[in-house]
């Protein structure tokens, strides 16, 4: 938990509030591969709009469309505050690192369970943008793994697919605690 969150009650509700509209591990939206896009329209700009919302007021870094109940390949992530967020609408991996780095991942999905997640350390993605228009980003460390775990949700992967059985057996433990 964030030390503003313990600092600033409002803060505190607003983000409590924004994580009721994310779908928590056993709803199946979570499971399902998403949909691809194919109208770039008002109706995916304000998607995109509450998205960034949402994983703002959530504190989280990224979002994607499943978590807040729409099957759709869109995902949004922001690596700082000063950041404007970035969009990605049907993103796809072009290429992959075979150097993998092991790091701890949390997920607005899964309560307050952080483990530890192999992913590549860089990436290349091809997608669009809000508009349709093609976009192309080379990436690494943080924002390639970002990334990744966004992707996976499209893909109906949580962050509990890619860890150790030992991990996820206790983080399924501190789940049951939580809840």
């Amino acid at each position: 938990m964030s030390s503003r969150a313990l600092s600033d009650p409002e803060f505190e509700l607003r983000r409590l509030a924004a994580l009721r509209q994310v779908r928590q591990i056993g709803d199946p939206v979570l499971r399902i591969p998403a949909s691809e896009v194919t109208e770039f329209d008002d109706t995916l700009r304000e998607q995109i709009s509450r998205m960034e919302l949402i994983m703002d007021e959530a504190v989280g870094a990224g979002l994607a469309a499943p978590q807040i109940g729409i099957s759709r390949r869109v995902l949004v992530y922001r690596l700082r505050d000063d950041e404007t967020p970035r969009c990605l609408v049907n993103p796809r991996i072009i290429w992959a690192s075979d150097e993998i780095e092991i790091d701890s991942e949390g997920c607005l999905s899964i309560g307050e369970v952080v483990v530890d997640v192999p992913r590549s350390v860089a990436i290349h993605v091809d997608a669009n943008d809000g508009d349709g228009a093609e976009i192309h980003i080379e990436v690494e460390g943080f924002e390639a793994r970002v990334i990744q775990h966004e992707m996976d949700h499209l893909d109906g992967i949580l962050m509990l697919d890619r860890t150790s059985k030992e991990d996820r057996r206790q983080a399924l433990r501190e789940l049951r605690v939580q809840n």
